[in-house]
């Protein structure tokens, strides 16, 4: 039996690993995500923006996109109604998008599909599922190990591959005041996804609806509203950070103890393991943003913490300088 492979919490909450890329920058993380929403509401339409944006490399919206090869799998369509929309949304298509109007259930070999798509593609970003329900069997046992059965063997799909796979899944007409609860099907669809997005409209005729806040026109969904990235942002921000930002304007690098940092700085209200935790947190998003690398080691005498400013950077700015990074999940 293969011995369990464990990390204890101290090691998790103070030295760097490696964290998940966004596809779509803090919107579509690397991973599993359900998108919902009731029919006819132009799911499908959102998705294939989404994959042309990928494809091509440009922003969805403001977002900035990885670009990369996807794979839409169109499964209530056909491509004479997928090339209907193409012409409808865009002028120009990369060869990086394919299209699949059939594939096998989950239970009959869709990820050995996947798999064997992805040594042709290897440089593969996205993959969308149009719809789940399309790639399930019927089953009579458990209703909820079914349905977190089917989601784990895609999520474990994405997870090997680093692959954002999103699954276009149906809510359920009853209302409910937690919207998340009219996701069809049981929590465990929810619960074993990375992130779950709900599109809904307030009214059935209505031409807008809420993902953030989005706009259905002339076959488009357009971004009516929202706080920005730079806001969401630095709102979680501690203040010690932006302080520690000015401390390191004029010094290439600092090495030394938690609490030796703090002393230097003279902060008195923040304790050494939770300014060495934020620096962990925020060292791929706020610190990199501001240009400032953070390193984190054990040695015999105690553990270091190492500051330094990337090879070329200037450290003259005034507060201004100071960059607020996208807002990324978690």
């Amino acid at each position: 039996m293969q011995k369990l492979q464990t990390v204890n919490a101290e090691t998790l909450l103070y030295e760097p690993l490696e964290k998940p890329s966004f596809v779509v920058d803090s919107l579509i993380p690397t991973g599993l995500s359900l998108f919902c929403g009731s029919q006819k509401i132009g799911k499908s339409w959102l998705m294939l923006k989404l994959c042309l944006c990928v494809s091509q490399g440009i922003p969805l919206w403001d977002m900035p996109t990885m670009e990369g090869d996807v794979l839409y799998l169109c499964l209530e369509d056909t491509f004479c109604r997928i090339q209907d929309r193409l012409f409808r949304l865009t002028d120009e298509a990369s060869g990086r998008l394919h299209f699949a109007v059939a594939s096998c259930k989950l239970s009959d070999g869709l990820i050995v599909q996947l798999e064997d798509y992805l040594k042709d593609y290897p440089d593969s970003r996205l993959i969308v599922i149009d719809t789940l329900q399309k790639v399930r069997t019927a089953s009579k046992d458990n209703a909820y190990a079914s349905d977190y059965g089917d989601i784990s063997l895609i999520k474990d799909f994405a997870d090997r591959h680093s692959l954002a796979v999103i699954v276009v899944h149906h809510i359920r007409k009853q209302n409910d005041s937690d919207v998340f609860n009219k996701v069809s099907g049981t929590t465990g669809l929810t619960g074993s996804a990375d992130a779950t997005f709900v599109l809904e409209k307030e009214k059935r005729a209505s031409d807008t609806a809420k993902l953030y806040t989005l706009r259905f026109r002339d076959c488009r969904w357009e971004l009516v509203e929202r706080k920005t990235q730079e806001q969401l942002a630095k709102e979680t921000i501690p203040d010690v950070l932006f302080r520690l930002v000015d401390f390191m304007r004029d010094k290439e690098e600092w090495i030394g103890t938690a609490t030796e940092l703090l002393a230097a700085m003279g902060e008195t209200e923040t304790i050494p393991t939770v300014i060495t935790k934020w620096l962990n947190e925020y060292r791929t998003t706020f610190l990199s943003e501001n240009r400032i690398c953070y390193q984190y080691s054990r040695r015999k005498d105690g553990r270091r913490i190492a500051l330094a400013r990337r090879a070329g950077d200037s450290g003259d700015g005034g507060d201004s300088d100071i960059r607020i990074p996208p807002c990324y999940c978690h």
